[in-house]
């Protein structure tokens, strides 16, 4: 059964920063992994994705301030959130492209406010 995990989120003021952490109960070795948010009254929307290679692609609106990475070994993928801004107050999931499905963590709040 996959299950995804994420952690990380919270409160933090402007111009802060957070990790976000997303633990998957398989190898994500060959797969490609992307983190998503919505904000309230929005559509999810991509942030992230990570493939199988180590390619990486972002919003043109995170470009600069959020790192996407990955632990093969510990099965975890990390969103790494810099510069925050009062607009990146979201719900953020990860997502697991797993032999031809997609599966979604439960999600993590993030807040930006001071």
């Amino acid at each position: 059964q996959v299950q995804l995990v994420e952690s990380g989120g919270g409160l933090v003021q402007p111009g802060g920063s957070l990790r976000l952490s997303c633990a998957a109960s398989v190898s994500i070795r060959l797969n490609t992994m992307g983190w998503y948010r919505q904000a309230p009254g929005k559509q999810r929307e991509l942030v992230a994705t990570i493939t199988s290679g180590g390619s990486t692609n972002y919003a043109d609106s995170v470009k600069g301030r959020f790192t996407i990475s990955r632990d093969i070994a510990k099965s975890t993928l990390y969103l790494q959130m810099n510069s925050l801004k009062p607009e990146d107050t979201a719900v953020y999931s990860c997502k697991l492209d797993y032999s031809g499905m997609d599966y979604w963590g439960q999600g993590t709040q993030v807040t930006v406010s001071s």
